[in-house]
């Protein structure tokens, strides 16, 4: 046995558990070989793996496509059926119908069979898509029920089809990521590859619909995947590029929401813009608690859940017999608005009708997405804005198609605190430069107030209250950023092996160096490593004290390499079940140098915590306080 702390000559070493009957024997003063001692696997960023991902990613992405122009199409179809009563896969608006008092039916019937379908086939169609998407990423290890691949279109496009003021874009989505959590229970594919499919085929779906690829991906950057990491990025990237493809091929270049002549804005319309903003940021709180209102008066009904979106259909249907423009998608609203024709009259019926339709709908569970109306309601309630503030302020030059714009793109930052996919979907989807600055400053204003006035968010308060801890900050892995040898206690103590368990166990009892420590290293007589020990394998009862420590070593050492990360360290912990690592130097792997606990990952938080917490004096104040002086 060698008390290193009273020897500082001698060199400190770390302590991996290993059997010494079991290692590979070796030259002694070469030591114990590495494939004696378990130690943590290189880490590699990018790896074939990646490459197949990717290639299942570009698979789901082609289906993806394909399926969002299908979806489309029937949602054509059941339009032109129940509205027409002609059958067809053209776009026809639901507003121009001639039913009568009779449209008012339309609705109930979609309630009613989107009611069965969610009964007897799956409940995970209700709903927008998104939401549920993300809780299985957060607590289902990605699975998504592969009959939710074909029901939840299908029930979409009924919802609809029969006048539902939703956009096909939610329920595509949640399609896409279906077919790639399908793809990742086909495919042999761990958790962490499956959420990434899925979000490829999410990010997909949204690049299919509104040929924004570069939105779509950090769409899923923000609110599926929870990271950013290049064996992640890549493939959702390679996806949303290829579901553009597809459209492109399908219907063309041409952007969803085409605006032309913008002026450029001067500094004080900029200005206008994000106030504006913040105001639209404000108003996307309200319209969240009202959808989560109605939702929760929906819970309190004594009739099954069945009905409830025959019931909301009433709703739907009242409401579109006096507006007829609030059924259906509403792509067309959201053009009319953004190139200016319509009037103030006609944008605050849409605006407050629109709203009170979606969210009854959405209320009573059923099937369909939140971005179009989110879009109409905020693009219209920005126009009128605008409006607004060009008669307050005539001077200034307000353009009505770029604050319809920014009223559009920072209702959905504000309800969903997707700040980044706000700015460059809204770019995207009109090819409008212009609108980028004041979209950046509109976004993000709705950004900040939402984050002062609300808690969670429209995707996220039903999991929320269903106890999932959802994520809203992504940083980089602090322990990943410092290094083993930083950390690691220098002086360890060390057991020789041919000592007796009786010996060990006096000097334990009579020593004061060392002798508190939880666990040893444990060497050979040319100090290799060859295990590691507690002291509750040395006190064990049944042990005969006469045997050697050696004896006692029952598995490999774990150990880890003084350059590796504290994060490397912690997952090598976990692995092997240890609650401590003998440390070693590459050039000398079999010498212990020193050891790395639990305790000491702890500990490395502390820097954390002081650097978020601990403001420091700033020049000016230091040249204050010497000035004083």
């Amino acid at each position: 046995m060698e008390n290193k702390t009273k020897n500082s000559t001698n060199n400190h070493r770390l302590f991996s558990e290993e059997s010494a009957t079991d290692g590979i024997p070796i030259a002694p003063s070469l030591g114990p070989s590495l494939q004696t001692i378990h130690l943590p696997s290189e880490q590699r960023k990018i790896d074939k793996r990646v490459f197949l991902i990717s290639i299942l990613s570009i698979g789901v992405a082609i289906a993806s496509g394909f399926v969002a122009q299908f979806l489309i199409s029937l949602i054509n179809f059941f339009t032109g059926i129940f509205f027409y009563h002609t059958i067809g896969f053209s776009f026809v608006s639901p507003a121009n119908n001639s039913l009568g008092y009779g449209v008012i039916v339309i609705p109930v019937i979609g309630g009613i069979i989107v009611g069965i379908m969610a009964r007897y086939g799956s409940q995970g169609i209700r709903g927008h898509g998104i939401p549920e998407a993300m809780e299985n990423v957060l607590t289902n290890k990605s699975r998504i029920p592969p009959r939710l691949t074909f029901l939840k279109p299908i029930s979409a496009a009924i919802s609809i089809g029969t006048g539902g003021p939703f956009g096909a874009e939610g329920p595509i989505i949640a399609t896409g990521g279906a077919l790639g959590s399908l793809m990742g229970q086909v495919f042999k594919a761990t958790a962490d590859e499956r959420k990434t499919l899925l979000a490829a085929g999410a990010a997909a779906g949204m690049a299919a619909t509104f040929g924004s690829p570069v939105s779509a991906v950090i769409l899923a950057i923000e609110l599926l995947l929870f990271e950013f990491r290049p064996r992640s990025i890549i493939p959702v990237a390679l996806g949303a590029a290829t579901a553009t493809g597809v459209r492109i091929a399908l219907v063309g270049t041409d952007p969803i929401f085409g605006m032309t002549n913008l002026h450029e804005p001067g500094n004080a319309a900029l200005i206008l813009y994000v106030v504006l903003g913040a105001v639209v940021g404000i108003a996307s709180v309200f319209v969240t608690r009202v959808v989560y209102l109605i939702e929760d008066v929906f819970e309190k009904l004594s009739v099954h859940w069945m009905w409830w979106p025959a019931l909301g259909g009433i709703g739907v249907g009242v409401i579109g017999f006096f507006v007829p423009r609030t059924f259906g998608v509403g792509y067309d609203n959201i053009q009319n608005i953004l190139s200016g024709s319509f009037g103030l009259h006609m944008l605050v019926i849409l605006c407050a009708m629109k709203f009170l339709s979606w969210s009854v709908s959405l209320g009573s569970g059923t099937s369909g997405g939140t971005l179009a109306p989110l879009f109409t309601i905020g693009g219209a309630l920005g126009a009128i804005l605008g409006i607004g503030a060009s008669v307050v302020f005539p001077s200034i030059g307000i353009d009505l198609r770029i604050a319809a714009l920014v009223g559009m793109a920072a209702m959905f930052s504000g309800a969903s605190r997707a700040l980044l996919t706000s700015v460059v979907f809204a770019f995207e989807t009109t090819l409008q430069p212009v609108g980028l600055l004041p979209l950046l400053g509109g976004c993000t204003a709705s950004y900040f107030a939402s984050f002062f006035l609300m808690k969670n968010t429209i995707m996220t308060e039903k999991i929320v209250r269903r106890g999932v801890k959802v994520p809203s900050e992504y940083a980089a892995d602090f322990l990943d950023q410092l290094f083993v040898k930083d950390f690691a206690a220098k002086k360890i103590v060390t057991l020789r092996g041919d000592d007796t368990v009786l010996k060990v166990r006096t000097w334990i009892e009579t020593e004061t160096p060392g002798s508190t420590h939880q666990g040893f290293p444990i060497v050979d007589e040319q100090h290799h490593l060859i295990g590691v020990l507690t002291r509750r394998d040395i006190f064990e009862k049944s042990i005969l004290e006469t045997c050697t420590v050696r004896s006692l070593i029952k598995r490999p050492p774990a150990a880890v390499y003084e350059d590796c990360s504290l994060r490397e360290a912690a997952d090598h912990m976990v692995k092997h079940n240890v609650g401590r690592l003998p440390v070693i130097a590459r050039t000398r792997p079999s010498h212990v140098i020193g050891i790395i606990t639990r305790s000491d990952l702890l500990s490395a938080h502390q820097r954390r915590l002081a650097e978020a917490s601990t403001s420091e004096p700033g020049k000016l104040s230091k040249f204050l306080l010497k000035f004083n002086q």
